[in-house]
């Protein structure tokens, strides 16, 4: 079975060490797992539900539900911003958790996933990230947890998709978000 996998990346910065991450799941995704980056959350402005209006949904975020509406599973990337979780990624979560009960999230499986400068990989964010898409719907797949620390430093002169340990860790992540997605499907 094919399962499209929608990968929301945290940190808008260029050199992200996120969307790196991001884009080694993608290239070491298992046979069966198309992993998909979404461009554009910097273009999603802030939710407001005066302007989440049936024909009135700002483009860029009509675009990401869209975007998570053919999705199977999501794959969430958070580095760690002053101990929490980054308002871009939030606020994909607070539109894509709208409107109330047809969360684009539905049951689906979601798994978080990132690094971070820190010592620990940004495990403070991703437990929040996890928190609130569980309660956007998500099904958080609680046992599937990948933090990587001292991003600057490991992957300085190494692109994550060529770190081999890294690269195994995101396929064996994938494989799981596979299996769910499959078993959702299924059911």
């Amino acid at each position: 079975m094919s399962v499209r996998i929608l990968a929301l990346v945290g940190s808008l910065r260029a050199g992200s060490t996120n969307r790196q991450l991001a884009e080694a799941a993608a290239k070491h995704a298992p046979e069966g797992a198309d992993v998909v980056l979404f461009e554009g959350l910097a273009d999603v402005p802030f939710y407001n539900e005066d302007i989440d209006v049936e024909g009135g949904v700002p483009a860029a975020a009509a675009k990401l539900r869209e975007a998570a509406s053919g999705a199977d599973a999501f794959l969430l990337f958070s580095p760690e911003y002053n101990g929490t979780i980054p308002a871009v990624l939030k606020n994909a979560i607070d539109w894509l958790s709208r409107p109330y009960g047809a969360s684009a999230f539905g049951g689906k499986p979601v798994a978080v996933v990132g690094t971070a400068f820190g010592q620990y990989g940004g495990v403070w964010a991703q437990d929040e990230a996890r928190k609130a898409v569980g309660i956007a719907g998500g099904k958080v797949l609680e046992d599937v947890k990948l933090s990587i620390p001292g991003s600057l430093t490991r992957f300085a002169e190494t692109h994550p998709a060529d770190d081999a340990e890294v690269a195994a860790q995101l396929a064996e992540v994938v494989t799981h978000l596979h299996s769910n997605a499959g078993e959702a499907a299924a059911a």
